[in-house]
């Protein structure tokens, strides 16, 4: 006898400065849609860049960031969005940075989520935080619709920018824990991959068989190579107005600020010993110990790790 699968829900509503979940109610899912999803900052972007290349290339011409909209964020709004999204004809796939319970999900659809370690996801926030120009602010704090307060210009330390998003659970921008948390409670889902941004930079071409495992997309070994070379960090740091909204409009250093450095452990050079203790103690006490290991490490957590 088949077990029945019980599926998530939708439980919730989320809006900020950045958020629309009311998207998703009125989202149109085929049976072959794949959702990206994760926190922000935790390589959401070079997974929607590998999904692009496994499903549509390789091309080096695919203009991912416009193939590939971030479904939930509210601007622009749904009404303009959603038109567009039902248009495309390719097979789609979209991002998302919601928490599991305020998405509406879809048991047909393939979810791909990316994890990464909280204090990098940090470093990474604050660069792209702290390049955004103007038109950013503009876009995110006056469009009508925004719910709670506008988002400010980050501090000048980056210290104090880590101690207030762990103190304040993501400020400024949303809370970390339950978006990790509810993903990781549905792991075992048949139609969810976990990806982590450590596990992409230790073996790239082995985690894009493994996505190309989930979304049954066969490998064109003949040109592997450049499908391999189109999804790297360079080939992307180096044609970053492809992947980034707007061609990096928002950012007046231009789209390559967006895909910044790529790296891990910039945080070691600023926090204490007492600020690594904290994070971690809090890691566990909000994940438990499995998922905090995963959520650190990747793989290299063994058998913890989700297949």
């Amino acid at each position: 006898m088949t077990e029945t699968i019980a599926w998530p829900t939708k439980t919730r509503e989320l809006h900020n400065h950045h958020f629309d979940s009311t998207i998703w109610n009125d989202f149109r899912f085929r049976h072959d849609d794949v959702v990206v999803a994760s926190y922000a900052k935790a390589g959401t972007t070079w997974t929607q860049q590998i999904v692009a290349q496994l499903l549509l290339g390789p091309d080096p011409d695919l203009e991912v960031a416009e193939m590939s909209p971030w479904l939930d964020l509210r601007i622009p709004p749904k009404d303009v969005k959603l038109p567009m999204v039902e248009a495309q004809t390719h097979r789609r796939f979209l991002k998302t940075h919601l928490p599991l319970d305020a998405l509406v999900f879809s048991p047909e659809a393939k979810y791909v989520y990316v994890g990464r370690d909280g204090r990098d996801i940090v470093w990474s926030m604050y660069n792209h935080h702290a390049n955004a120009n103007h038109l950013w602010y503009e876009a995110l704090n006056d469009t009508p619709g925004r719910v709670g307060p506008p988002i400010e210009p980050p501090p000048e330390d980056i210290w104090q920018y880590f101690r207030e998003w762990l103190e304040r659970d993501g400020h400024p921008f949303w809370p970390f824990w339950e978006n990790v948390r509810t993903w990781w409670e549905v792991r075992d889902l048949p139609n969810v991959l976990f990806v982590h941004f450590a596990d992409l930079k230790r073996d790239m071409p082995g985690q894009m068989r493994r996505i190309a495992r989930f979304l049954e997309v066969p490998v064109d070994e003949a040109r592997w190579e450049d499908t391999l070379e189109y999804c790297s960090f360079d080939w992307m740091k180096r044609n970053a107005a492809k992947s980034v909204p707007l061609g990096g409009a928002f950012w007046d250093a231009g789209a390559g600020v967006f895909i910044n450095r790529g790296t891990n452990g910039r945080w070691t050079e600023t926090l204490t010993p007492e600020d690594v203790a904290a994070y971690e103690a809090r890691a566990v006490r909000e994940l438990g110990r499995e998922c905090a290991q995963w959520l650190a490490m990747g793989e290299q957590a063994g058998s913890q790790t989700p297949s």
